[in-house]
């Protein structure tokens, strides 16, 4: 299993010059006449990479997806895999069974041959002590790194004051009592349902000014990638991306985040912004954009995104390559 620094900067192996010679990639005996394929090989920078990114496991997880998954990722092999936060069911104070789980998930994630950047939701940072828990555990809630030239901004979108936090918590305890039918109400105008954190997050000055720093101390990265569980930039107000947003602009960068279970893209303030499907968590059977994928970003000069669908990949024998978690 791997585990993430605060900052940490990959440094690329570079093999003869710029470029790899053609000897190396491409061999035949045709010495003259035409040749029975369409283009020589495109000649691959030593910057070029791939990673993934999985989608939401949890608000709900359903048995054998992420193993799955693992399986496929270890099929494409990327040099790496992100998250989007929602790893564990979470929800609780109790230590041993938020050992039990972050074990769970760490014990499927040990599988994978790449390494892994863990990355917090609501899920498992839902109250003080998960926060806690976490920092025993993985350490910082946000971070960045570079990888060959790209820079990676790994945000926490449950950044409150631990007031805050608190108030959040009780109030979904409450809310998930009407929800299961253990008290009266209606889950609508419950205090939980009507408060921003619930769909879009919060983050706080400091992180902001984290990152503003990042950013303006990589002036020369080739891209910028903007990873987080809720979406900040949703949110309108001090507590919103906004400020982060400003600083971005005239840089090429991609926000991806997650938590709606749902995949979808749009345009915003000339860039990408992706919100993922699911890795294994809850679905909507109405929601045709709800789906279990994998995403896949081949890096060049500037990013391939791709989505693939878990039932699509399959092994060399035409088969989902399923594991029993």
């Amino acid at each position: 299993m791997y585990k993430v620094a605060f900052s940490l900067v990959f440094i690329g192996v570079i093999v003869g010059c710029n470029s790899l010679s053609k000897e190396i990639n491409f061999k035949h005996n045709i010495v003259s006449g035409p040749v029975p394929w369409s283009k020589n090989f495109e000649l691959r920078q030593n910057y070029e990479f791939t990673f993934a990114i999985i989608g939401d496991l949890n608000g709900g997880e359903r048995r054998g997806v992420y193993s799955t998954a693992i399986e496929q990722l270890n099929l494409l092999d990327p040099d790496f895999v992100l998250s989007v936060g929602d790893l564990i069911d979470g929800g609780t104070k109790d230590s041993l069974t938020l050992t039990f789980q972050w074990d769970f998930f760490d014990s499927r994630t040990s599988k994978l041959h790449s390494p892994f950047f863990y990355l917090g939701g609501n899920h498992d940072l839902t109250n003080i002590e998960m926060r806690a828990f976490w920092k025993k555990r993985y350490g910082h809630r946000y971070y960045h790194f570079i990888y060959k030239n790209v820079l990676f901004l790994m945000l926490d979108s449950e950044d409150y004051s631990m007031g805050r936090m608190e108030e959040i918590y009780n109030a979904r305890v409450k809310a998930l009592k009407i929800l299961s039918g253990e008290i009266k109400g209606n889950y609508k105008e419950s205090k939980y349902y009507k408060m921003p954190e619930r769909t879009h997050g919060a983050i706080s000055t400091d992180q902001i000014n984290y990152f503003k720093s990042v950013i303006e101390e990589n002036p020369s990265v080739d891209w910028i990638f903007v990873l987080m569980h809720k979406p900040l930039w949703m949110r309108e107000d001090e507590k919103g991306l906004g400020p982060l947003e400003h600083v971005l602009q005239n840089r090429p960068y991609t926000l991806i985040n997650g938590h709606f279970h749902s995949l979808s893209h749009r345009k915003r303030k000339g860039e990408n912004y992706i919100m993922l499907g699911t890795t294994g968590g809850s679905q909507s059977k109405t929601d045709s954009m709800a789906i279990d994928h994998i995403t896949l970003v081949k890096m060049k000069k500037t990013p391939t995104i791709l989505h693939l669908k878990m039932e699509g990949i399959l092994d060399q024998t035409g088969k989902v390559p399923i594991q029993e978690q």
